[in-house]
């Protein structure tokens, strides 16, 4: 004689949980809000569920929902631009001097952006130095400053074009996002080829007599370095980095671009992470004033 209800037979013996699980969850349900699915991520880290990095990274992703490309973008004022009508030696000297992998290319002035340019693709200039740059540029991608994380990750992963061009809402650029700055929001921060380990060197002379210098860099380092006394105005004031000094002097979070003269250095903002200066650029105000 075949069982009246074998469905629910199946389902008893699938329901493992015991009577006191059950009463708990009835009397605390799962969470019903990305705040609370937050706090039962913390729970879950602080009962050793889960470690640390994997409580960051689903906090990242759940977040990621609320963010859109102009939460995370590069302000237009302080993108790293090449102009298609520069000479190669003056678009080399950039892309060495900024270290990025992708600039947006323009003609005219800085809204009217033809192209993208990787960097990679410059070395076909060195071996065949009579193609034209512009053969060498990419479509560039344009989003809405409200487009959401997700979706834009979505597409770089679909499209394989790891850099966008944020527009406002009216039609004007507002600055650009690449696939680091989206992935940094799961992640935290991407290591690059400006970080390197502190033994490997934190001043680095460059071409044109100007000097990267880290942004964790000792005073006492620096000043060594250019023989030079590099105090705070505020007497009161201890630091022990350039860069905290620096970000002291200028009032605020330094921003790629700025720049900031003090003992008669100019010290130019390469590069920042996370609120801090991670390279400078370095030259004796002298010769800024000379080659200016």
């Amino acid at each position: 004689m075949s069982d009246p209800h074998p469905a629910r037979v199946a389902s008893e013996k699938e329901d493992k949980r015991t009577f006191l699980q059950k009463i708990a969850e009835f009397i605390h349900p799962g969470p019903d809000s990305k705040a609370e699915l937050i706090e039962t991520l913390a729970d879950a880290e602080d009962n050793d569920i889960i470690g640390a990095d994997s409580r960051v990274m689903l906090e990242g992703v759940i977040r990621m929902s609320e963010l859109s490309a102009g939460d995370v973008m590069v302000a237009a004022p302080r993108m790293d631009l090449i102009n298609i009508d520069s000479p190669y030696d003056e678009i080399l000297h950039v892309v060495i001097d900024t270290a990025h992998s992708r600039f947006p290319v323009v003609e005219g002035d800085r809204e009217n952006i033809i192209g993208i340019l990787l960097a990679k693709d410059l070395l076909k200039l060195q071996r065949a130095p009579e193609l034209n740059i512009r053969a060498l540029l990419r479509p560039p991608v344009f989003v809405p400053e409200t487009k959401a994380l997700n979706d834009l990750l979505r597409e770089f992963r679909g499209n394989r074009n790891h850099l966008a061009i944020v527009i406002d809402e009216f039609g004007r650029v507002a600055g650009l996002v690449t696939i680091e700055d989206v992935l940094e929001q799961i992640v935290g921060e991407i290591e690059d080829e400006f970080d390197i380990e502190e033994d490997e060197g934190d001043i680095f002379g460059l071409a044109d007599r100007t000097y990267r210098v880290s942004g964790d860099t000792s005073i006492e380092r620096v000043a060594e370095a250019f023989g030079v006394t590099l105090a705070p105005t505020d007497d009161e004031q201890d630091f022990d980095t350039i860069g905290g000094l620096i970000a002291h002097e200028m009032g605020h979070v330094p921003k790629r671009g700025e720049h900031h003269a003090l003992s008669g250095l100019n010290f130019v903002v390469l590069h920042t992470k996370g609120g801090a200066v991670r390279w400078f650029k370095v030259s004796p105000v002298d010769l800024d004033d000379a080659t200016g």
